[in-house]
């Protein structure tokens, strides 16, 4: 679904500020994998998804979705293929508009384009089914402006919209670091049953090692713009934060810069 070709970024270079953002990175991602990512902050984790999704463009090396080359397609033409929840609930919604208008620009980011109504009875009937699996009782405000929902609920709506065309690949930065305890608890639920039901392709960066764990059946670990440990499979299914801490004790020893937030988030 994914391919990930000798990736390389450097930010600001030639100057005293030359930073490595991502060191020649390989990865191949499968139909239905969902991978967590780890690391410190300034990892390369972020850079990463910035060039998936084509906000950023490689200095050297390929992207392909579907073998096919999207390198230097930029972002507004790769949304066809993506969707993506951000850390920010403000982020990835319109605040002024209502749920059902916001779920019907959702809606239409693979429709072509057309003088139709936005937001018709029969499309109205489909939000409200869809929202009901959110159990938040959203289907029943559909006229009222995304600004004043809770961040949680704004979450849970970025994540349906997000899902909602059943995009190539679903990017998730870290979507519930800024949430209370018992909302990341909720929008990690609602992640996992809709990844599943979907069969969606999905990247998430986490700095939550449980969540890191719990979810998905790929964990990678960066640093300094690579990719330092990875388990996938059987070994992926029994990995516990322990195992993740010893895993940090060695690279730590090696070098590796993790942080307090990565330890204990």
């Amino acid at each position: 679904m994914l391919e990930l070709n000798g990736i390389h970024k450097i930010f600001n270079e030639g100057t005293p500020d030359e930073k490595i953002a991502i060191d020649h990175i390989n990865l191949k991602v499968k139909q239905s994998d969902f991978i967590t990512i780890i690391g410190s902050n300034g990892a390369g984790k972020s850079t990463l998804f910035n060039i998936i999704a084509g906000k950023l463009f490689p200095d050297v090396g390929d992207v392909l979705i579907e073998n096919k080359k999207v390198t230097n397609l930029p972002e507004y033409k790769r949304a066809r293929y993506m969707g993506r929840v951000f850390q920010d609930p403000m982020a990835g919604t319109a605040p002024t508009l209502s749920i059902e208008e916001n779920l019907s620009i959702a809606y239409n980011r693979v429709k072509t384009r057309s003088f139709r109504l936005g937001v018709s009875s029969s499309r109205r009937t489909l939000f409200k089914e869809k929202l009901e699996t959110l159990g938040l009782g959203l289907e029943n405000r559909l006229e009222a402006k995304v600004g004043l929902l809770s961040g949680g609920e704004r979450q849970a709506l970025s994540l349906l919209m997000a899902t909602f065309t059943k995009p190539k690949i679903l990017l998730l930065d870290e979507h519930t670091a800024a949430l209370d305890p018992s909302r990341a608890a909720l929008i990690t639920r609602l992640t996992k049953q809709i990844v599943e039901e979907e069969q969606l392709t999905t990247i998430m960066i986490t700095h939550n090692m449980q969540q890191a764990v719990d979810l998905g059946n790929r964990i990678l670990m960066m640093d300094k713009g690579k990719v330092i440990y990875e388990a996938a499979g059987e070994e992926k299914q029994k990995l516990t934060v322990p195992d993740l801490l010893n895993e940090f004790s060695k690279m730590k020893s090696d070098g590796a810069e993790l942080s307090d937030r990565t330890l204990l988030g």
